[in-house]
This record gives structure tokens, sequence and C-alpha cells, in this order.
């Protein structure tokens, strides 16, 4: 296997997206790391993420806010902001940062029930 090296903020939009951009930098049997840009997305009113993954989520740049079912408010989260969402957790994206855009980076891992 080859070495494989790059940069999180390289090859960003240059105007900001009108859907999020979601990039798979590298996948392996149980993981997946992923680059997220968002510019101003949220996930619908009523809407819920519901993984069968762990999923850990780094803000790199910019801002967002998570709300976690049950949770009276959101989470603010800055850059260098971590959360780490285990299999099933609902979760929904209440807002992002539109310019400049918000980076993640985020990590799933799965496991065999």
């Amino acid at each position: 296997m080859e070495a494989k090296a790059g940069s999180l903020m390289s090859g960003l939009p240059s105007q900001p997206p009108a859907e999020e951009v979601t990039e798979t930098l590298l996948e392996r049997p149980g993981l997946r790391i992923e680059r997220i840009v968002s510019a101003g997305q949220a996930t619908p009113e009523g809407q819920w993420y519901d993984q069968a993954s762990d999923e850990w989520v780094l803000v790199v740049k910019g801002n967002a806010r998570l709300r976690l079912e049950g949770e009276a408010r959101d989470r603010e989260l800055g850059e260098g902001d971590f959360v780490f969402l285990p299999a099933h957790c609902r979760h929904r994206v209440a807002w992002t940062q539109r310019e400049p855009p918000t980076v993640w980076l985020a990590i799933h891992i799965f496991t065999k029930c």
C-alpha cells in the first residue's frame, strides 16, 4: 500500500456550496474517515440522524450547532471542538456557519453486532 498525504483545507469550494459536500478520505473495514464542508446547511426540522455506526466528529474550521435528542439546548461547536456520537444516538445539525464554510472531520467506526 502506498502512503497518501493531503490537507483538510485544500480544495475547498471557492463559493459556499448549495448542498453539504462530503468526501471520503479513507475507508477500511470497520472505518470511514470523511471531510464534510457545510455552508449554512442544517438537518431539516423534525429529521434526525440515527446511524448504525459510532461517529467521532471534529470541527476543523468554522462554527456549528448540534442537537442531541433529549437535550434541551443545542451544543455550540467551534474550531477544535469534537463530539463522540455512539451508534443510534439521534442527533441533528441545527446550524452551520456559511462563510467561511464549516469544515468537519468525521470518523465512522462500524462494529459487528
